[in-house]
């Protein structure tokens, strides 16, 4: 685990979403050291109408090349490891595609890890990285 969804705008072309989900499983597999190939992300292709955002929030400025990433990981990382994450996604988003540093909006959503994932075959399954946490 993690569990990656990447909300995006359509128009983007095929190279510049792959960057993206490359960016954030590469910024996961530094800051929060998951297994490399620990890589299920969703990415979806979402309609100018289908994206809301204000111009400004909390001083920060967005535009229509606006991109959500939202993360659902194993709780126990620090605060600094989040905010390692988040400078590691948006930077590498940032220097890898035409997506702007200020247009990489990031949720991280935290569970207890253990028994709120199945891999496949309707079972719990425990990665051994979890238990370090």
């Amino acid at each position: 685990m993690p569990f990656v969804r990447i909300s995006l705008p359509k128009i983007l072309s095929l190279e510049t979403k792959n960057n993206i989900s490359e960016s954030v499983h590469q910024a996961l597999v530094e800051e929060f050291h998951i297994p490399k190939d620990d890589y299920f992300h969703v990415i979806e292709e979402l309609e100018p109408h289908q994206i809301k955002y204000p111009e400004s929030y909390l001083g920060v400025s967005h535009s229509d090349s606006i991109v959500y990433v939202q993360i659902t990981a194993g709780q126990g990382r620090t605060r600094e490891q989040k905010k390692k994450l988040y400078h590691q996604i948006a930077t590498k988003i940032s220097t890898s595609t035409e997506i702007q540093i200020n247009n990489v909006i990031i949720v991280l959503l935290e569970n207890n890890g253990l028994e709120n994932w199945s891999f496949g075959n309707g079972e719990i399954q425990i990665s051994a990285h979890l238990m370090n946490l």
